[in-house]
């Protein structure tokens, strides 16, 4: 099963692709979409859609999971991140994919053990748990976390049989 995981931002959205085969977690690939910060917004979020849409053609990933946004102190930073993820949803949902939302504590745990855990331990992690990987970012990190956190979901939800 080929799984995407995706770290939503305006200016830098993170993605990672994992292969998931029972519990085997397998590299793809990673990298990050950047938008122009000197263009609109409106043209930065189509930019966005094009570049996830695009990615998504290519390697026809079987799902797809993305970090929920958290409250900036800043709650224009916030709108704009909440404007980048619907975006991101709706390239996700339009491919007709099941589309799988974490919680970036939940992934933090799921991923290094702790809801608290730091970038850098992030990070780390993902390095370990998919050995020779070359990360692009810490967005390309966090959102190879998500899709690890997905496959382990959906990994458990497979074990667990349903009433």
């Amino acid at each position: 099963m080929l799984l995407l995981g995706l770290d939503p931002g305006l200016a830098s959205t993170g993605w990672g692709l994992i292969s998931a085969d029972g519990n085997r977690l397998t590299h793809v690939g990673n990298g990050q979409i950047r938008t122009d910060s000197a263009l609109s917004l409106p043209t930065r979020l189509m930019a966005l859609d094009m570049a996830l849409t695009n990615l998504i053609l290519e390697h026809r990933p079987d799902g797809v999971a993305v970090e929920e946004v958290f409250v900036n102190t800043n709650p224009q930073s916030t709108l704009k991140l909440g404007q980048a993820r619907g975006v991101i949803l709706l390239a996700a949902a339009r491919s007709g994919m099941d589309v799988g939302e974490y919680a970036a504590r939940l992934v933090k745990k799921a991923v290094v053990g702790v809801g608290n855990a730091s970038k850098e331990q992030v990070h780390a992690m993902v390095a370990r748990l998919l050995p020779g990987v070359k990360i692009a970012g810490p967005d390309a990190a966090d959102a190879l976390a998500v899709a690890i956190t997905h496959a382990h979901h959906l990994a458990s939800a497979r074990r667990i049989p349903s009433k």
